[in-house]
């Protein structure tokens, strides 16, 4: 197990030839492949840099590059447009869609015990390791993953093994390790590198993908006060150690510690990113740790049409709604429809505000009446766009035009918030 390239440091910026020329350093020492597949993110990774850098090995590997295959998960196929211009260059006959209902195989399933011991006694089923079939059947001598190693309510630390086994996952994979994380819980796991299903998703690359060649490359990107974007650090490798070292740079330049709880947190959805709340609650996920009790958020989200991306995901959302997890782990257990789909139950313990603050979301393509029937306040998009102008906004502390305080944050996607609670 091998790092092949590493760098990264708090003040480090990577430019796109820092970026070609890490990648030349690591085809030098594997060799080039015959029949690559690249595993990028989708759209809602558009800041990683992973469409970059897929651009860059398609233009340095050329017909070496026999397929690309964005790591959905559960979200929904990207769009020829939204292709292009995430991977400019790149011919769209070379992606494939990962239909993660239908084209997966079961790789090995990680024994209930050891889910039992990471979760200390609090799930207790064993894990199936699902992917998509093209990675074991593909005849590939390479499947270079691409991504962000950045703070992630369902794992801790997003990317790593965390893209093939959801990115790339099935059915019972992604659901399981969603719901059972949510059980665990989220607070205990936000920005934490070494958690229960890290752990799990660490035994089953162990144990069930030692012919599989795989290699990362993950990147840390931080998002300045003024917006702007830096690439801090880029490991390449195929060992845990490159993901670790990965996630230990994150933690330092992704986590923003408040010196006090806001009152009022004010994040915004770019429209180019966020069109439901299944991704939009990002705003919810990473800021929850900060929000004083009895706080406010308010999530500025235009484009936001819908809350599930897949169509049975949107309809539990609509049926039951953000409730605590309690609420949420009854309800499965009462419900066959909700207990078939727990990715689903985990989403709506995740975008929860566990009665402790009030979520105003302002949503630009869904009525009031919707907003509220989920949990949350409906906020007047129109209305909060003009008091909040994101155009002159910065990430941190702002006097609202009544005269309070509030924390703005321009992508939520990209950090997380913390503040010592009381």
């Amino acid at each position: 197990m091998t790092s092949y390239f590493e760098t990264g440091s708090e003040s480090t910026s990577l430019t796109s030839d820092d970026l070609r020329a890490a990648l030349e350093e690591t085809f030098a020492k594997i060799g080039q492949p015959n029949k690559a597949l690249l595993l990028p993110p989708d759209h809602t990774r558009l800041f990683s840099r992973a469409g970059e850098i897929t651009a860059l090995c398609h233009e340095m590997l050329g017909q070496r590059v026999a397929d690309i295959m964005p790591a959905l998960g559960t979200h929904s196929p990207m769009k020829p447009e939204q292709l292009s211009h995430m991977f400019p260059g790149v011919p769209l006959d070379l992606f494939r869609p990962h239909r993660w209902r239908d084209d997966v195989v079961t790789l090995g399933t990680v024994p209930a015990s050891f889910v039992s011991d990471v979760t200390g006694g609090l799930y207790n089923k064993p894990w199936k390791a699902q992917v998509n079939k093209m990675l074991r059947d593909g005849g590939h001598d390479l499947i270079f993953s691409i991504g962000q190693v950045v703070p992630h309510e369902v794992i801790g630390m997003a990317n790593y093994n965390k893209n093939v086994f959801v990115g790339t996952g099935g059915v019972e994979g992604i659901n399981e390790s969603h719901y059972l994380s949510a059980v665990y819980g989220i607070e205990q796991t936000l920005g934490r590198a070494d958690t229960p299903l890290r752990q799990i998703l660490n035994y089953a690359q162990d144990e069930f993908c030692k012919g599989m060649p795989i290699v990362y490359a993950l990147t840390v990107i931080q998002q300045m006060p003024d917006g702007t974007l830096h690439t801090r650090g880029l490991y390449i490798g195929d060992d845990h150690e490159t993901f670790f070292k990965a996630a230990e740079l994150a933690y330092k330049v992704n986590i923003t510690h408040l010196e006090k709880p806001p009152q009022h947190v004010v994040a915004y959805l770019d429209p180019s990113e966020f069109k439901s709340t299944w991704l939009g609650n990002k705003a919810i996920y990473r800021t929850r740790l900060a929000i004083a009790t009895g706080g406010r958020l308010t999530i500025l989200g235009p484009a936001v049409e819908e809350f599930g991306e897949d169509g049975e995901i949107d309809r539990l959302i609509r049926k039951y709604g953000y409730r605590t997890k309690n609420e949420i782990v009854q309800l499965v257990a009462e419900n066959e429809d909700l207990a078939a789909n727990p990715s689903a139950a985990a989403h709506l313990v995740h975008g929860s505000h566990e009665n402790r603050f009030e979520v105003v979301y302002g949503a630009g393509k869904l009525s009031a009446d919707e907003i509220a029937s989920v949990g949350y306040t409906p906020g007047d998009i129109n209305a909060l766009m003009n008091r909040y102008d994101v155009s002159k906004l910065t990430d941190g502390w702002h006097t609202d035009v009544d005269g309070s305080e509030f924390y703005f944050i321009q992508n939520p996607a990209l950090g997380l918030w913390q503040a010592e609670l009381s």
